[in-house]
């Protein structure tokens, strides 16, 4: 166990105990009248749990919202008292692992405390003691918790895992916050139904969470099948990539060593992540459009042709045509499209210049190029490192973004970037990256 390890996991169990003294210490007979509530909270919150909706990483369950009315309903014991008993009986039933019960158990049972807490004092303190005022101090904590409840689970991850907690908050969090808003809703009304008929209004909360959860199991369903389908796309390019190298060597090593520059520069320049893995993706697929060459010209080892010429002037068209033809894979097509662009508008394919040229492009040119000239696998001799970065600055502003250019090269001065290129397993390695980027994008956790 590392240091940073055990001092989550210590900062957990301290959390942990706080909050179960906390509590034990606020609690009032009151708090557990009716029992019945209690059972009927504590029910649903198991049985939400029994019936959550598994995809991949996610679990998803309704057992929030269960708790959300524990919180406005009973009050913090009761609310924390159910939070830990769903969650250990959970644990039971799908034999969770200690570090993440650990977790679990911290999250559910601060943010049900901190809620209840929010609930119970903030009338007092605004004199707002009215249904409205109830209602809207229901819905606050409902947010509140959800934020903790996400902030604590993601934190552990993200710590355990060492990835940026900001890509969890901004892929997982911010996009179901649309659902998440409606879910508060359904929780502010039960909970004033509640109020006015008793029981009763608990049985239509049910009825919600059965349909609820009916639904998103449908969902995530349809889902599933659109991500198979995108990693068989996937697949079918990378194959083709593969085949190509059988017929020439290179040409897999040439694609792994763009992407994994694009990539660098594309952080460098500054770009959001989401860039970064577009332009690695287009760097692995760049040169596809070759799967149409002739051997002649593929392994020619002799000056080319102008018809020669006119058949490579194609391969970025026929490339983008390739990858354009699988979903969602339109940005990735521009940008293969474009690499030979030049900035002053004298490339191919469209004869584009200047901002004219997709930002994507244009990195991937700059990485091309510097691939080619100090390759020990290409037709020429190859350049040192710093003979390629001169010739970026003497062509930029020309053939290549002269700001781009001068960021590539100063980031091969600073961080002396390097590449095997006679490493044949690199295009795996690279390929392997991208499935990983992929499959992290699939697999956020949903806290509901």
């Amino acid at each position: 166990m590392t240091s940073r390890v055990a001092l989550l996991v210590t900062a957990e169990v301290f959390v942990l105990l706080g909050t179960l003294v906390t509590a034990t210490l606020s609690s009032e007979a009151s708090d557990w009248r009716p029992a019945g509530l209690v059972a009927v909270l504590l029910a649903l919150a198991v049985a939400s749990d029994a019936l959550a909706v598994r995809h991949k990483a996610q679990r998803i369950s309704g057992s929030f919202l269960a708790l959300v009315l524990a919180m406005a309903l009973l009050g913090p014991a009761p609310a924390v008292a159910i939070g830990v008993a769903a969650t250990l009986l959970d644990a039971l039933r799908t034999r969770l692992a200690a570090p993440k019960l650990l977790a679990n158990l911290a999250t559910y049972a601060t943010f049900p405390l901190i809620g209840a807490l929010l609930i119970e004092r903030v009338p007092v303190v605004l004199g707002a003691d009215s249904e409205l005022g109830f209602a809207l101090v229901v819905f606050a904590a409902f947010m509140v918790a959800n934020l903790l409840n996400f902030a604590m689970i993601a934190g552990d991850y993200t710590l355990r895992q060492r990835v940026p907690f900001s890509r969890e908050l901004r892929t997982i969090f911010v996009p179901v916050l649309p659902s998440t808003l409606a879910s508060a809703l359904l929780a502010v009304s039960v909970a004033v139904l509640y109020r006015e008929v008793g029981l009763e209004a608990l049985a239509l909360f049910a009825l919600v969470l059965v349909v609820f959860q009916f639904l998103l199991r449908a969902l995530l369903l349809s889902q599933r099948r659109a991500e198979e389908l995108a990693s068989l796309q996937l697949g079918v390019l990378t194959s083709m990539v593969e085949t190509l190298a059988l017929r020439d060597r290179m040409t897999a090593r040439h694609s792994a060593a763009v992407a994994r520059y694009a990539r660098a520069l594309a952080q460098e320049h500054g770009c959001s992540s989401e860039q970064q893995e577009l332009v690695h993706t287009a760097g692995l697929l760049h040169d596809i459009g070759k799967f149409a060459f002739p051997d002649t010209i593929l392994l020619a080892e002799h000056p080319l042709g102008e018809g020669d010429w006119e058949i490579v002037r194609r391969h970025p068209e026929d490339g983008a045509r390739v990858v354009a033809r699988m979903e969602a894979y339109g940005p990735v097509a521009d940008a293969v499209l474009c690499h030979h662009e030049r900035w002053d508008g004298a490339g191919y394919p469209r004869g584009l210049a200047g901002a004219g040229i997709p930002l994507l492009s244009r990195m991937i040119s700059i990485a091309d190029a510097y691939d080619v000239m100090t390759a020990r696998d290409s037709y020429r001799r190859p350049l040192s490192s710093g003979e390629a970065v001169e010739e970026l600055r003497r062509t930029a502003g020309s053939q290549f973004d002269p700001a781009l250019a001068e960021c590539f090269a100063s980031l091969l001065e600073r961080r002396g970037l390097a590449f095997r290129h006679a490493d044949d397993a690199d295009f795996e390695t690279e390929l392997a990256f991208e499935r990983r980027v992929r499959e992290y994008a699939r697999s956020g956790r949903m806290f509901v």
